[in-house]
């Protein structure tokens, strides 16, 4: 978009930040670390915390690839595969959401909305209006489920529908057997051993996956659990490995997952042409409006050790078969 006619001052905050976000979007830790500090300069966004929450899962989603149980599931193209799909989908989510983030930081700093720069920083039609409803009402509820629809389907068309991931992952027999087995859960947990959360199975399906978001939201911000996940995301360095919250259970799983940033490249993305969802998919009143509803138990500790041991059973089962050919 041509940047000709605005002020001097407008074409240098549009450069600083975009020059601010590609240098925090650079890896998994350092978009889970860019917005958990920024949650905890600007509180009223709760969005961002609940971005570095799930972050945190994509990390150790990204490292239980490499980790002990994986690796003897799936062959090296097919983690490969999944590891560039969680980063993909990562990389664009922060480069879409984060210049909004800074763009609401310096309207803060000067007193004054500036949302009349967010087309210039290939935003959804959508998310505009969304930041000036903001402004006017501060109704945080309102700004996080439109958060939430906005970037599940700023990844939908080049991630979800992507043909080289649909036909890779999304179709392939593993992915269906993972969301079968619901291991395609967020989990949210406290430094006291606990683990809290929820799981969607139908990744793939837009509304379900905006759902989950919406049932996060309100899991992480329920008062009576959010200082237990603020104290972990304070306490705990964000590795990437599972480690960082199993290290607090009382029971050792004795598991063992690599490090981020050990064990994956730094990948170089590529921009494609900036399209805005919102001028080309309907959007449905539900996403924005439909009350949450948690059909099952969100504190998932005990649910942890048996999914843990249904991967175990899986490994052991592959083995039997493995050794069964040979025979």
């Amino acid at each position: 978009m041509n940047m000709n006619h605005l002020t001097i001052q407008e074409q240098a905050i549009i450069r600083q930040i975009l020059k601010e976000t590609n240098k925090r979007n650079k890896d998994n830790i350092s978009r889970t670390d860019a917005y958990f500090t920024y949650f905890k300069n600007h509180p009223d966004i709760i969005w961002s915390f609940l971005a570095s929450m799930v972050s945190r899962n994509g990390g150790w989603n990204m490292c239980d690839l490499e980790g002990s149980i994986f690796p003897r599931l799936l062959d090296a193209n097919m983690r490969k595969q999944l590891f560039l799909t969680y980063e993909r989908a990562n990389w664009l989510i922060f480069h879409d959401v984060f210049p909004q983030l800074l763009l609401y930081q310096y309207s803060t700093k000067i007193n004054r909305p500036m949302f009349h720069l967010l087309p210039y920083l290939n935003v959804s039609a959508f998310i505009q209006k969304e930041w000036q409803h903001f402004w006017k009402g501060n109704d945080k509820q309102r700004l996080t489920t439109a958060l939430i629809i906005n970037e599940q389907n700023v990844i939908q068309t080049p991630v979800i529908e992507h043909p080289v991931y649909k036909k890779k992952v999304f179709h392939s027999l593993i992915f269906s057997f993972q969301d079968w087995l619901h291991f395609s859960c967020v989990l949210f947990p406290t430094c006291g051993g606990e683990v809290y959360g929820a799981s969607v199975n139908g990744f793939k399906t837009l509304s379900k996956r905006i759902n989950l978001g919406k049932r996060l939201a309100h899991i992480l911000f329920q008062p009576r659990l959010f200082p237990y996940f603020f104290e972990f995301a304070e306490k705990t360095t964000h590795t990437g490995s599972r480690n960082d919250y199993e290290q607090y259970f009382k029971i050792k799983t004795g598991r063992k997952t690599p490090l981020l940033r050990t064990t994956f490249p730094i990948i170089e993305h590529h921009q494609n042409q900036y399209q805005d969802w919102s001028k080309q998919r309907k959007i449905s009143p539900m996403w924005l409006h439909f009350p949450v509803h948690h059909r099952h138990p969100i504190h998932l500790t005990d649910w942890y050790f048996s999914k843990l041991n249904q991967l175990q059973l899986l490994v052991s089962f592959q083995k039997t078969l493995q050794l069964e050919k040979w025979k």
